[in-house]
């Protein structure tokens, strides 16, 4: 048993078969008895087997399954009826829910029913998500995420790949803010984290956006348009607290400076990824005392239609800075829940050094 369900969940050709087979059966079993008795399974009966068709089948075996669930119905319901016009309403009615239930199976994309498909797309979210997840950092290290995709599905345009060297105590953290929205952006999202998982840890500083500029260029055309993005880099030595910080057209990280009770914008800047051959860049570097804190977001955080990419900088600085009064820990979810709901992606990043 756990043998056939492992092949239905992986759409094999075989597996399919006998569900159709099973199915199949069913409907013959329920023509059987309607045939003897319609009060015991009317028409409405048969509309089950479809759902359940759409529900368990591939394309091809649907179509299979659905001609032998309307030649049934047909000939259980013409069979039975007081007037000759309702039952032929029922059967046109049937013949109707078969090809709606055809025209939604052939809509899928993958291929797959549609619970596989969910199935599918629910793994390469959760994918996707591991890539951002941060190792346990030593001593006084901490770092915390919040992202809120957008329209509240599970799917966003923004990610974040670590890498943590134990040995060299290197932390290496990159928040990627990809065009596009929720769902839409998730593909490309799954793509470029895939590239950039590989990547980092093994390439520092430059190089790691220069190879991931020259991944992004070499996406099919038909994609070109879809697949630039913002992004921005730290790279921590988590001994000293020294780092590096490399933006490519991704809004400015802030410090927390607790002596002056305030965010302060880092100089980092660039162009983003994906949009010309060689992408510059202009980093920044620092060392991170104890008490010290570094924020990382992408542009749902700032901006909105109706709020300049400033207004959005000067807004977060100051809700960031009344978030920390409370400490740090749960900085990063208290900033995001106060961001105005909109049609674009938030994620917050948060690296903390404890005093």
């Amino acid at each position: 048993m756990k043998d056939a369900i492992a092949g239905w969940r992986s759409g094999t050709r075989r597996s399919q078969q006998l569900v159709l087979a099973i199915l199949v059966l069913a409907v013959l079993v329920s023509m059987a008895v309607s045939l003897a008795s319609y009060d015991l399974f009317p028409l409405a009966g048969f509309f089950v087997w479809l759902l359940l068709g759409l529900l368990l089948l591939r394309f091809r075996e649907l179509v299979a399954l659905a001609v032998v669930i309307t030649v049934a119905g047909a000939v259980a319901r013409l069979d039975h009826g007081d007037a000759a016009g309702g039952r032929i309403a029922g059967v046109v009615l049937l013949v109707l829910a078969a090809v709606l239930v055809l025209y939604a199976s052939g809509r899928q994309r993958s291929g797959l029913p549609g619970p596989l498909s969910a199935a599918l797309l629910s793994d390469l979210r959760d994918r996707l998500n591991a890539q951002g997840r941060v190792p346990e950092l030593p001593g006084p290290w901490t770092c915390e995420t919040a992202m809120i995709a957008a329209h509240g599905v599970g799917y966003a345009g923004d990610f974040m790949v670590a890498d943590l060297d134990h040995e060299a105590q290197r932390l290496d953290l990159v928040l990627v803010d990809v065009v596009g929205k929720g769902v839409k952006a998730a593909p490309s999202a799954l793509l470029l984290a895939g590239a950039l998982g590989g990547m980092v840890g093994a390439l520092r500083g430059p190089a790691l956006f220069e190879a991931a500029n020259a991944f992004l260029l070499r996406q099919d055309e038909r994609y070109t348009e879809e697949t630039f993005a913002t992004a921005v880099h730290v790279s921590i030595d988590l001994a000293d607290g020294s780092y590096t910080i490399l933006s490519a057209g991704h809004p400015p990280a802030l410090r927390w400076e607790p002596a002056e009770g305030a965010w302060v914008v880092d100089g980092a800047r660039g162009t983003a990824l994906g949009v010309l051959p060689h992408a510059d860049l202009e980093a920044s570097t620092g060392v991170l005392g104890p008490g010290q804190a570094l924020m990382f977001y992408t542009d749902g955080v700032v901006e909105s239609r109706d709020t300049d990419i400033d207004d959005g900088i000067r807004w977060l600085q100051q809700t960031a800075a009344a978030a920390m009064v409370h400490g740090s820990t749960g900085v990063a979810r208290r900033v995001v829940r106060q961001v105005a709901a909109g049609d674009d992606d938030r994620a917050v990043l948060v690296l903390t050094r404890s005093a």
